[in-house]
């Protein structure tokens, strides 16, 4: 019998979830994306996810090697099993794997987004780049850079999980130690997340404005609803010294938070994602981290890494989920 050339992949958000027929070079066949229930209970996300699972399965020509999802939060590797996820907490302690392979009959693999989207882009996106033209990646480290701050790493072609699937959590290192920190959402004060995050960009602008010590800024004339990260890199590209000095403090954090990263993990390619980057990307200001990162870094060795953006953009959860299958029926076969 023929070997299945496509997987089903699942990149489950907290507010949409997206899902798509990939094939073994990582490309995408057909995809779809649905919002979530919103507050839904147990039964009613799991019931639609299962709907959108079987839809993708009709989607596909020929048989399906497996399944395999990306959620927002911690998942214990062997069982798939969510932990306390932030967005989802009607799920928490729910076996994905379990009841997808009852429900489909094939192999089902579930892992962290940020973990996941390291994997895609080593695989499919970043790293295959680095690879084709003559520079194979062994350790990348990813870094998303959105809502919060979030990542994974990939360590000879797979995912370094820790002893329960938990490493990356580059968000909460670190960055601030003084008296004015400011407190993360996990509870934590001086959290990389609590700077550079979109969330955290926000809060920092909106404290700023409502001081009411930066009344020449542009963003001290925006209404409540249109201050958000989004506008801070707007006015940072306009010149505005408020919104500049927040980016500044971001680009600074980050700086501090991937020399952490250099110094624990060792990578040879880090990767920034998500939306907070594309405003970084925007302004040019990843040789401005990449130059802080070396600023600071005990050794030349340590310097041998390459500092870019994703590839892969929205679809970087499908193309890791998809990855992960085809990485554990190899590893299986």
């Amino acid at each position: 019998m023929r070997t299945p050339q496509v997987v089903v992949a699942m990149d489950w958000g907290g507010t949409w979830t997206r899902t798509a027929v990939i094939n073994r070079q990582g490309e995408i066949l057909w995809q779809a994306r649905e919002p979530n229930p919103q507050n839904g209970s147990k039964e009613e996300y799991l019931t639609n996810a299962e709907k959108l699972l079987a839809n993708a399965i009709d989607q596909a020509i020929g048989p399906v090697a497996g399944i395999g999802a990306a959620v927002a939060g911690p998942v214990e590797p062997t069982t798939g099993t969510f932990f306390q996820p932030p967005n989802l907490m009607v799920l928490d302690g729910v076996s994905f794997k379990a009841l997808w392979e009852k429900a489909f009959n094939v192999p089902v693999w579930v892992g962290n987004d940020a973990n996941l989207a390291a994997l895609g882009e080593h695989y499919y996106g970043a790293g295959k780049e680095s690879a084709d033209t003559g520079r194979p990646v062994k350790t990348l480290f990813y870094v998303t850079v959105s809502t919060g701050v979030g990542g994974g790493v990939v360590d000879n072609g797979s995912v370094f999980l820790g002893a329960n699937g938990l490493t990356g959590e580059i968000g909460h290192t670190l960055v601030d130690t003084s008296s004015s920190a400011l407190t993360c959402q996990c509870g934590a004060t001086g959290c990389l997340e609590a700077m550079a995050s979109g969330t955290g960009i926000e809060r920092i602008a909106r404290q700023k404005v409502a001081s009411g010590d930066f009344s020449e800024s542009v963003l001290a004339e925006l209404d409540a609803g249109s201050l958000d990260s989004e506008a801070v890199f707007d006015a940072a590209g306009k010149n505005d010294p408020l919104a500049m000095s927040i980016v500044a403090g971001a680009v600074s954090a980050l700086a501090i938070g991937l020399t952490n990263v250099v110094h624990l993990f060792n990578p040879d390619m880090i990767v920034l994602g998500g939306g907070v980057t594309q405003g970084l990307v925007k302004l040019d200001l990843l040789p401005r981290i990449d130059q802080g990162i070396r600023e600071r870094t005990m050794s030349e060795l340590h310097k041998e890494f390459q500092l870019t953006s994703a590839r892969l953009g929205d679809s970087v959860g499908l193309a890791g989920a998809a990855a992960l299958v085809w990485d554990q029926l190899a590893a299986e076969g």
